[in-house]
């Protein structure tokens, strides 16, 4: 969801496990040269889906990192069997209310742009969790925790699913019995 702290998850999941991150929104405008708040308002939701697709397809096949999506990936079928696929999905859950209170001063996200956010962001809630519940091999319920405790709580779930190496997962750092 927008506001879900993928970016700043993200940023530092990848910073912790030492791989590469990548933001797809920041992709897509630096290909388009401009926001994609200015690319929704000039050429339209769907076109910029189609670039969004795109740039998911690529950035799944370049390697091993963080990948950072946008909240309307999963909008279509073909991204999320890419993600599910050939990446492993966390999903940052944040509750409609949680959304509200992180983004209430937000101006740049284009599909909060109306004149009831709050209802807008319920509405995505109810039309996208089901979609990001499906993509995803990890659900991570985010409330408030700090990003680090957040960062600590994937990379347990990584750790028992034998994705990271143990060395990096919080419980284990600095253990020299383990």
């Amino acid at each position: 969801m927008p506001g879900g702290g993928k970016s700043t998850v993200g940023r530092q999941l990848a910073k912790r496990l030492q791989l590469p991150f990548a933001d797809a929104d920041l992709v897509i405008e630096q290909q388009l040269g401009c926001s994609i708040r200015d690319f929704f308002a000039r050429e339209g939701e769907d076109r910029f889906r189609d670039l969004e697709q795109d740039a998911i397809d690529r950035l799944t096949t370049a390697g091993e990192g963080v990948l950072a999506t946008g909240g309307g990936v999963v909008l279509r079928e073909a991204n999320r069997r890419v993600l599910r696929d050939r990446t492993t999905v966390v999903y940052l859950r944040s509750t409609p209310e949680e959304l509200i209170r992180r983004l209430r001063h937000d101006t740049q996200r284009p599909l909060l742009q109306v004149a009831d956010p709050a209802a807008r962001l319920r509405n995505l809630f109810e039309e996208r969790d089901p979609l990001y519940r499906s993509t995803a091999h990890f659900v991570v319920e985010t409330g408030r925790p700090s990003v680090q405790t957040l960062v600590n709580m994937i990379l347990m779930q990584l750790e028992l699913a034998g994705l990271v190496d143990p060395a990096k997962v919080p419980s284990r750092v600095g253990r020299t019995d383990a």
